[in-house]
């Protein structure tokens, strides 16, 4: 990789009131993926090391980290794929981690041994296997795979230095695995009927008996958040009579109801410390995670250190329930991971994951705002404006568009973003209606409707958008990966005035193809997301041809860039070659990436690093005008 130099851009423009804006750093992409991601997996089994997965190598590998002194140890070297740490197992000096191949998303485990031999514990081309835990005394390792038949997953179990498999749940209904006790006799399982909507049974190994939690006469979202450790109860959150999800305690024995916890918005779930000493419960609070962790020997609320707009990216509690392992990132930084030992007062901070070249400083904090959509529905979404810009220095801007359906933009820290808003783009990023943690409402609205008034919302983005006096009204683009990819072809087609530009990252383009062609291990939800976006072997086919953009391609306009993965298994690279092709025979600039060693996503700092930065070359050129003309 090449030697990276930071380059400052000092700025000093006079805004309208006569004030000096700052000196800015601005910093090249390089710069930027110079950062780390670091995933948390395991503590070892003598709490003195942590378990993880890091890309600083450029892909992602497993690393273990001291927690006495931070230090780290790369644990695998691998240069071709990403190595994801799993598990220690006990007793033993092995490891566990998971991978694909080139993104295909056919994840297996592996057991890597001291001498650095690996075995495949799940072999098979076709076959996605993943890792759902060990027995309480660490003797056996259960896992889910697709083995036996490509579109369901059953349970298995591998006793610990034989590795063998053992078939113990075939999964004959198609029904969704959500969970289970920590002796695998009580089986969680989800029926989805649409994308808000599910039964959720409890399927009893040793009786063959099948219990309905979800109530008949009561239809709605469903989900499973664990068993106490006796066995005795199933939690789970439902929206059943409330706009929000909340969180469900059920007897097993009795069938017996309980309302644990409700607040103003999607409580996310409840997880258990290894002896129930601590109970954790999630909340989904406009864009961002929030914690409340109660010790349930006192009923008190645990406190701990907050570091002032950060963000809970992960967490965990050690199995002696003597630490709280929180990843804690802000907008402007990416996720360190953060030590805090019950009783204390201070937490230890045991990564630093922020390329020291960078200064958080020349960074944008993400600004959670609201603007009225075409029907005057309330629209949320997270903005990022450039420190550079003023009334007299105007700047172009994005309205970014997230994934899904039912995906939702949240303040977590994002590269693309900071590394264009860096280079003078304002980033809209909306919450478009049928975005999840805004209500059941909310998240209906686009059923059989897409593209269409959520496209609407990101429209009235732009309008919002141009009423700040510092936006070049006359340069707003679109930029959106899969959902937000279709969502951007969408908009040149359909509404080909609207956007300047359209950045569309391995977007859905073809509706018939994609519904048709989905993986077969989405079997469980394939009815569902039928009912949300329409059946295309039944007469809903017009209406998804009409809605696809690779049908309408002469209508695009304005330029686009087109970045896909050739092992994409979700959005079929012809897809994008396709779209590609149409625009180009409309005479339009069209610009092409694709990347034959990724899926859907990107993962390979080489590969991102080149395919952002062309981003950014193709902005500069068509949105920003510093080359060609549009």
């Amino acid at each position: 990789m090449k030697k990276i130099l930071i380059v400052f851009s000092v700025i000093l423009l006079v805004s309208c009131t006569g004030k000096k804006i700052p000196e800015i750093g601005q910093y090249t992409i390089d710069q930027f993926y110079k950062n780390v991601n670091i995933g948390f997996s395991a503590f070892s089994p003598d709490e003195t090391k942590l378990l993880v997965s890091s890309n600083e190598t450029g892909i992602y590998n497993v690393f273990e980290i001291s927690i006495s002194d931070g230090s780290k140890k790369q644990v695998t070297n691998s240069t071709t794929e990403s190595f994801f740490a799993v598990d220690y197992v006990h007793g033993t000096n092995q490891i566990l981690y998971s991978a694909d191949k080139g993104g295909n998303e056919n994840d297996h485990i592996y057991l890597l041994s001291e001498d650095g031999t690996t075995v495949d514990l799940t072999p098979g081309d076709e076959v996605k296997a993943s890792f759902n835990g060990f027995s309480k005394d660490k003797k056996i390792m259960y896992f889910s795979s697709n083995r036996r038949d490509p579109q369901y997953f059953d349970l298995y179990k591998m006793n610990v230095g034989e590795w063998k498999e053992e078939l113990i749940w075939e999964n004959r209904e198609g029904l969704q695995y959500s969970g289970s006790t920590r002796d695998r006799n009580i089986i969680a399982l989800a029926k989805p009927i649409t994308t808000s909507e599910n039964k959720l049974f409890l399927y009893e190994r040793l009786t063959g008996k099948t219990i309905e939690v979800s109530e008949p006469d009561k239809p709605g979202s469903y989900s499973a958040s664990g068993f106490s450790n006796d066995n005795a109860s199933f939690y789970y959150t439902t929206d059943i009579g409330k706009e929000f999800t909340y969180l469900m305690k059920y007897d097993i024995a009795t069938g017996g109801r309980e309302v644990l916890y409700e607040t103003d918005w999607d409580v996310s779930g409840v997880w258990f410390s290894e002896n129930e000493k601590y109970k954790i419960i999630g909340v989904n609070e406009d864009a961002r995670i929030k914690l409340k962790i109660i010790d349930q020997s006192t009923g008190e609320d645990v406190v701990y250190p907050e570091i002032p707009g950060a963000n809970i990216n992960n967490l965990a509690i050690s199995e002696s329930e003597k630490y709280l392992l929180l990843s804690l990132g802000t907008s402007k930084t990416p996720g360190d991971l953060h030590l805090f030992e019950f009783g204390g007062t201070e937490m230890k901070k045991l990564t630093s994951n922020l390329n020291p070249e960078i200064k958080p400083a020349d960074l944008v904090e993400a600004e959670v705002v609201r603007y009225p959509s075409f029907d005057v529905l309330e629209i949320p979404a997270i903005y990022y404006k450039p420190l550079t810009a003023t009334k007299k220095n105007k700047v172009p801007a994005l309205v970014m568009v997230h994934g899904g359906p039912g995906g939702q933009a949240m303040t977590y820290y994002n590269p693309i973003i900071q590394f264009l808003v860096n280079h003078g783009y304002a980033v809209l990023d909306v919450n478009n209606r049928g975005s999840s943690g805004y209500g059941k409402t909310f998240y209906k609205m686009d059923d059989r409707n897409h593209g269409d008034k959520d496209l609407k919302d990101c429209i009235w983005g732009k309008k919002w958008l141009q009423g700040l006096e510092y936006i070049d009204t006359a340069k707003i683009g679109i930029i959106g990966g899969s959902y937000g990819g279709f969502m951007t072809m969408a908009a040149m087609t359909s509404t080909p005035d609207e956007f300047k530009v359209g950045v569309n990252l391995f977007g859905v383009t073809n509706w018939l193809r994609t519904l048709k062609s989905i993986p077969p291990y989405w079997a469980s939800f394939r009815d569902a997301l039928y009912t949300e976006m329409g059946d295309p072997f039944t007469a809903d086919s017009v209406r998804l041809y009409n809605i696809s953009p690779v049908f309408h391609g002469q209508n695009v306009k304005n330029p686009v860039m087109v970045l896909q993965g050739a092992n994409d298994p979700r959005v079929l690279q012809i897809e994008s070659d396709e779209m590609v092709e149409a625009i180009r025979a409309n005479g339009v600039p069209v610009e092409y990436v694709i990347f034959p060693d990724e899926g859907h996503g990107f993962v390979k700092k080489e590969n991102e690093i080149k395919g952002y930065s062309q981003i950014l070359t193709f902005l500069d050129k068509y949105l920003k005008g510093t080359g060609e003309e549009l």
